[in-house]
């Protein structure tokens, strides 16, 4: 088992009611427990299924450099990138500054 958090923006509330099936909600819309591989993986498919337009992302521990993982589902400013198998995060342009 390992420690999970997930945050979500603009969900429809049938994605949060779900999620605090398995997590314990600490702030709006912020997510966190201890749970296993599988269920990890079962709580993204939700997630995948019922987050409609809202953004997701989602991280776990994990024994690499970081000491942990992350995925994101959704439109978001924040994008994950890959840089020599450390994943990082840039932020794309506002559309102000565009």
């Amino acid at each position: 088992m390992s420690m999970l958090v997930v945050v979500t923006e603009a969900v429809p509330p049938r994605l949060r009611g779900r999620l605090a099936v398995w997590l314990l909600e600490v702030r709006a819309g912020v997510y966190v427990g201890d749970v296993t591989r599988r269920v990890r993986e079962m709580i993204w498919e939700q997630v995948t299924e019922l987050a409609d337009s809202g953004n997701v992302v989602m991280c776990w521990a994990m024994n690499n450099e970081s000491g942990f993982d992350f995925q994101t589902y959704g439109e978001n400013r924040r994008e994950p990138v890959d840089l020599d198998g450390l994943r990082l995060v840039v932020f794309k342009p506002s559309d102000e500054d565009k």
